[in-house]
């Protein structure tokens, strides 16, 4: 297409006193951009936005799997509590667990007569059973059960009355 040398030349659409014809912007680029290369950037945009908006999905996909996998594990620490908790309610119902704990507040059998330690009662010793000295993990002093039971039965090692 051959561009006209002078304003004469254009034609009709020219006007003498209205100076040189506009020119056609429609074939130019502006800064070098060109209906291919909007296309271009146009289909690259949309493709980032897609793979953009998929890997926000997967991401949420698997924050979602790690919270059932986190509400699952509660969920089974909290049916292992329930069914501790109906044990115990079944425990607390049964008649003998009624009468023992009667028997903690005086109201056993007739027959029964309760277990007081007396008001002067002496002290327990530093060993007794249940004692700090006698838990598990200490150290003992080296007594066998027989030199503790003679103890127990014939006393002390030391002669007193000789």
């Amino acid at each position: 297409m051959a561009v006209p040398e002078t304003v004469e030349e254009a034609g009709p659409a020219s006007s003498p006193g209205a100076g040189p014809a506009p020119v056609s912007l429609a074939g130019l680029g502006i800064a070098g951009l060109s209906r291919r290369r909007v296309g271009i950037a146009a289909t690259a945009l949309v493709t980032i936005w897609v793979v953009i908006s998929f890997a926000g999905q997967a991401s949420e996909a698997a924050r979602a799997a790690e919270r059932a996998v986190q509400e699952q594990a509660t969920n089974e620490t909290l049916v292992a509590h329930v069914a501790a908790l109906r044990d115990e309610l079944s425990l607390v119902q049964t008649q003998r667990w009624i009468l023992q704990q009667a028997r903690a507040y005086g109201l056993g059998s007739k027959v029964e007569r309760p277990f007081v330690l007396a008001p002067d009662a002496s002290p327990l010793p530093a060993d007794a059973p249940g004692s700090a000295v006698r838990r598990l993990g200490t150290v003992t002093q080296g007594q066998t059960p027989l030199e503790s039971w003679l103890g127990v039965l014939f006393g002390s090692g030391t002669a007193t009355g000789e």
